[in-house]
């Protein structure tokens, strides 16, 4: 497995836009500060880059139950038509799954929030973030994007080499400094990295691996498909408390088969 360099810059959480170290923390302190349940985004540029096409992304994505402010403002700052096909641009703020090569999709932006606001209902630090997250399947890499706005640091794993080099190419521009892509089995984790405050996965087997149990940090949530006894997958959140592990199942949902090894 080799480690790949992070990434140093960072987002306006309102535009989406890399901008001057010296303004981020106002940005960062305004959206805690306002604690707001949904997020306005002033209209900015033409077309797709214009942050008024995410502002209505995320008012859907309130509407489909999305709540917690810090989602919808990593949401709607993170531009998703940077991450998929040039001939799907038009599509990609619609709620829907899209491809991105070698069999593989870029997830619906509900799935995204739903996941990503599971994730951070767990222990959160004292500025408001999730600590260490490690992602398994960094696919074209908008999830870590996102993540990148909701964690002090994203570890991001693929195991195949074409995504990899594509998400590093996505995300080079916006000079994220608290994310770094691997390449290598997301099935073993990265226990360099561990413990994790959580751990989310865009790929589903019939049971959560031990290595993401281990890496897993107390107090810490793991999100992620999982194939039921009934041969679907549904969303799971496991918990690891000092007393052991707690699981829920959620709703069903449809993601590629979670499978070892790097290709």
């Amino acid at each position: 497995m080799s480690r790949r360099p992070a990434f140093p810059a960072q987002l306006d959480l309102r535009t989406g836009a890399p901008i001057a170290p010296k303004s981020i923390a106002n940005s960062v302190q305004q959206t805690r500060a306002t604690g707001q349940k949904s997020v306005n985004l002033a209209p900015s540029g033409l077309g797709m880059d214009s942050s008024a096409v995410r502002a209505r992304m995320v008012s859907k994505l309130a509407a489909q139950g999305v709540s917690d402010p810090q989602v919808l403002a990593a949401m709607g700052s993170v531009e998703r038509h940077r991450f998929v096909d040039s001939a799907l641009v038009n599509q990609a703020y619609e709620d829907t799954s899209l491809p991105i090569g070698l069999g593989q999709t870029i997830s619906k932006p509900n799935v995204v929030a739903r996941m990503c606001e599971l994730l951070v209902g767990g222990a959160r630090g004292p500025g408001g973030k999730l600590g260490r997250v490690l992602e398994v399947g960094t696919g074209c890499g908008y999830q870590a994007a996102v993540l990148g706005l909701l964690a002090t640091e994203v570890y991001s794993i693929e195991r195949l080499r074409g995504l990899h080099e594509r998400a590093r190419d996505n995300l080079r521009p916006f000079r994220v400094p608290n994310i770094h892509l691997l390449f290598g089995d997301g099935m073993a984790g990265f226990a360099k990295g561990a413990p994790y405050a959580g751990i989310i996965a865009a790929a589903g087997g019939d049971a959560v691996p031990q290595a993401w149990i281990d890496q897993l940090a107390v107090g810490g949530r793991i999100v992620a498909p999982m194939v039921t006894a009934q041969g679907k997958q549904a969303l799971v959140v496991l918990e690891k408390t000092s007393a052991g592990l707690k699981q829920s199942v959620l709703e069903a949902v449809h993601f590629v088969p979670l499978k070892s090894g790097i290709a």
